[in-house]
C-alpha cells in the first residue's frame, strides 16, 4: 500500500500527517518530535494556530545539513488567515510562518477558508457586538497574490481548505491551479466533486474532533460509534485506526492530531491492513450528514460565518 499520493505537482505527499490545531504551547514541540521519531514526514502548520514556532523548533533538531533528515524528506504545509486576505498582506504572512517553522519554502501553502476578516493583527477581529468584522475581498483576488508565492519560490505548491465544490471549482482555471483541498470530510460527494477537478483531498479532524471548542453533548461520536467497534474488533485495529485506512483507500490524505505519543505512533500503523468492500461501504451509510467543524455562536446555535457570501457551507457539499 502507498504511504504517499502523487499531487499534480509531481511532490509526493505523505496520506498520514500529524495536526497541529489545539495542539497547545508546551505540547506541540514534543508531539512533533514524537512524531519525528515515529517515522512522520508531513505537518500540518497554520499561522493561526500559534504555535508554528514551538513547530520549528521541533523540526530544526531533526531537519537540515547534518541532521538526522534533509529538508526534501519532510513535507511542511501551512495556511493563509482570514485577516491576510488582501492581496497586499498575502506575502508577509507567509513569510512570517516561514520564519516561525525556521524554514525557506513550503511544501503547500492553503487559504484557510474563503472568507475574508477585516485586515489588522488581530486574529479574531469583533464588532462591540460580538460578531465578527468582514472584509470584501474575493477569494479569487487573494489566490493571485498567491500565486505569486510559487513563482518567487515560496512555496511549492498552493491550496485550498473548508471550500466547498463550487467554490474549488471556481478557483481551477487560475494560473496555478489548487493542487489540495483541505476539508472536512466524510462523505464522498464533496470527494467526488473535487476529485473531478484534478485536485486531492485533504481530510482534517479525520476522527472527529471530539475536542474542537463548540462541541456540544448530544452530538454523536464518530469513535464511539458501536458498529465501527465491531469492524475494528475484526481488523484487530482501533476504531481511529479503521476511520484512517478507510479514508486511505479512497485516495484521501488524513491529518490526525494528537499529542499522545502512543496515539500517534497508532495513527500512523495503518499500512499493514485493508478494509474488505463490503465494510468500507458499511461506513460510507455511517453519515449523519452534519457538520462538525463549523465554528458556531450560541443564543440560537447557528454558524459563526453563515451571514458572509463566501460561506462554503450553504451547499451540500
Amino acid at each position: 500500500m502507498n504511504t504517499f499520493v502523487t499531487l499534480s505537482t509531481r511532490q509526493r505527499m505523505p496520506v498520514i500527517g500529524l495536526g497541529t490545531w489545539k495542539s497547545t504551547s508546551g505540547q506541540v514541540k514534543q508531539a512533533v518530535h514524537t512524531a519525528l521519531e515515529c517515522g512522520y514526514r508531513h505537518f500540518d502548520c497554520a499561522a493561526a494556530y500559534e504555535n508554528e514556532k514551538e513547530v520549528g523548533e521541533a523540526l530544526a533538531l531533526w531537519v537540515g545539513p547534518g541532521k538526522a533528515l534533509q529538508r526534501e524528506e519532510v513535507f511542511v504545509t501551512s495556511k493563509l488567515w482570514n485577516t491576510k486576505h488582501d492581496p497586499q498582506d498575502v506575502e508577509e504572512a507567509c513569510r512570517t510562518s516561514l520564519a516561525d517553522l525556521g524554514l525557506s519554502y513550503l511544501e503547500l501553502y492553503l487559504m484557510h477558508w474563503p472568507i475574508a476578516f477585516q485586515r489588522g493583527k488581530e486574529l479574531m477581529p469583533r464588532k462591540e457586538d460580538g460578531s465578527i468584522c468582514y472584509s470584501d475581498t474575493h477569494y479569487r483576488d487573494t489566490w493571485t497574490a498567491m500565486e505569486s508565492l510559487v513563482d518567487r519560490g515560496l512555496v511549492k505548491a498552493i491550496g485550498l481548505s473548508n471550500f466547498n465544490a463550487r467554490q474549488t471549482d471556481d478557483i481551477s482555471m487560475a494560473r496555478h491551479k489548487p493542487i489540495v483541498n483541505q476539508v472536512q470530510l466524510h462523505f464522498s460527494a464533496l470527494l467526488n466533486a473535487i476529485h473531478i477537478l484534478g485536485v486531492c483531498v485533504t481530510a482534517y479532524s479525520p476522527l472527529g474532533s471530539g475536542d474542537r471548542p463548540w462541541a456540544s453533548a448530544n452530538e454523536p461520536s464518530l469513535l464511539a460509534d458501536p458498529r465501527l467497534g465491531a469492524i475494528a474488533q475484526r481488523y484487530k485495529k482501533t476504531p481511529a485506526q479503521v476511520i484512517l485506512q478507510w479514508h486511505i483507500q479512497r485516495g484521501v490524505v488524513c491529518i490526525p492530531k494528537s499529542v499522545t505519543p502512543s496515539r500517534i505512533q497508532q495513527n500512523l500503523n495503518v499500512f499493514d491492513f485493508s478494509l474488505s468492500e463490503e465494510d468500507t461501504k458499511s461506513i460510507e451509510s455511517f453519515n449523519h450528514n452534519k457538520r462538525f467543524i463549523a465554528p458556531t455562536v450560541e443564543v440560537k446555535r447557528v454558524w459563526r460565518d453563515a451571514e458572509h457570501p463566501h460561506f462554503p457551507f450553504h451547499d451540500a457539499y
